[in-house]
Formats: C-alpha cells, sequence, structure tokens
C-alpha cells in the first residue's frame, strides 16, 4: 500500500502537467483558435443602409460578443484588442420569394448583410475583410414590425456563428 501511495502524487503531478502544457496552445477549451491572444474589441457595427435602424446594429454588436465571449477564453476589451472585429450593416432588404400564380407573394425574405473587418494583431496573415449575408423568410400575410424581431434574432444567429468560423473557428 505504500508502493501505491507515493507513486500517486507523482502520477498526479505528471497527470497535471501534461494537462496544463497541453491547454497553453493557441486553442481555447472550446475549440476557438485564438492564435494565442488572450483579448478581444468589437467595435460598433454601424448601419449604412437607409432600413436597419441602430438597435438592429447595437443587438447585432453585442450577439457578437457574446457569442465570442461564450465560445473562448478571450477577454473583452473596450478597444484595441489583441483581436479585431468592426464593420458596417451594408444591407438591409425585405423580398418576396415565393410568388403564386395569382402573382402575389406567399413568402418574404428579410436578408441582411455585413461587411466584416478582422484584425489580428498577433497575425496579420489572418487579416480579411468578407462580407456575411444570412436571410430568413416569414409569411407575406404577416406583418414585418410583428415577426422582424425574431426574425432578426435568428439572422443575428447566423450571422455571428458564420462570423466566429471565419475568424476563430478555423473552418
Amino acid at each position: 500500500m505504500k508502493l501505491i501511495t507515493r507513486q500517486f502524487p507523482l502520477f498526479t503531478l505528471l497527470l497535471a502537467t501534461l494537462l496544463v502544457s497541453n491547454g497553453c496552445g493557441v486553442y481555447s477549451p472550446y475549440g476557438a483558435q485564438t492564435s494565442g491572444a488572450k483579448s478581444f474589441s468589437v467595435e460598433y457595427f454601424k448601419p449604412q443602409t437607409p432600413l436597419a435602424s441602430a438597435q438592429m446594429a447595437l443587438n447585432f454588436t453585442e450577439a457578437l460578443k457574446d457569442l465570442i465571449q461564450r465560445q473562448s477564453t478571450l477577454d473583452l476589451l473596450t478597444e484595441n484588442g489583441e483581436l479585431q472585429f468592426s464593420g458596417l450593416i451594408t444591407n438591409y432588404d425585405v423580398r418576396p420569394v415565393s410568388v403564386q400564380s395569382d402573382e402575389t407573394a406567399s413568402l418574404s425574405r428579410l436578408s441582411v448583410t455585413v461587411k466584416l473587418k478582422y484584425v489580428n494583431t498577433l497575425n496579420s496573415e489572418l487579416d480579411f475583410e468578407r462580407n456575411f449575408a444570412k436571410f430568413a423568410d416569414f409569411d407575406s400575410n404577416s406583418d414585418l414590425f410583428t415577426v422582424e424581431e425574431g426574425l432578426l434574432s435568428e439572422i443575428n444567429e447566423q450571422l455571428t456563428r458564420e462570423i466566429f468560423n471565419a475568424t476563430l473557428g478555423n473552418w
């Protein structure tokens, strides 16, 4: 029994060393590829299209911050993070998508496009500017104002997930 108790602390120390050394790489426990960064910042995504409201832009900005915080170990800074996200909302559009034989639309589509500028201050090869676009369909008989909040929530979730995957997801 004395042999086991003498080896147990050594085994525990070895196991802890292996776990710590593997955890110090450029991946977070959530799978985010952070390039060794410890912080990020997200600037307000300004609406550059007349139909996108300031509240919609704020909700998108906050959704992006929340997703990065939930899916990584990065610390959020108000500005000048090691990983920097900024951009514009360049399109906010509603169009009919499913026209019936009587030339009325049964479905309409709300589309949102975001132009993202991603800067990795630790590895400039990972910097990029790119447009991300998502949409959600709704019944044309519905009033946009009654379904808009739910549609935008769905679109924000899709957009932020795609942005996360393109920047930190290493896809």
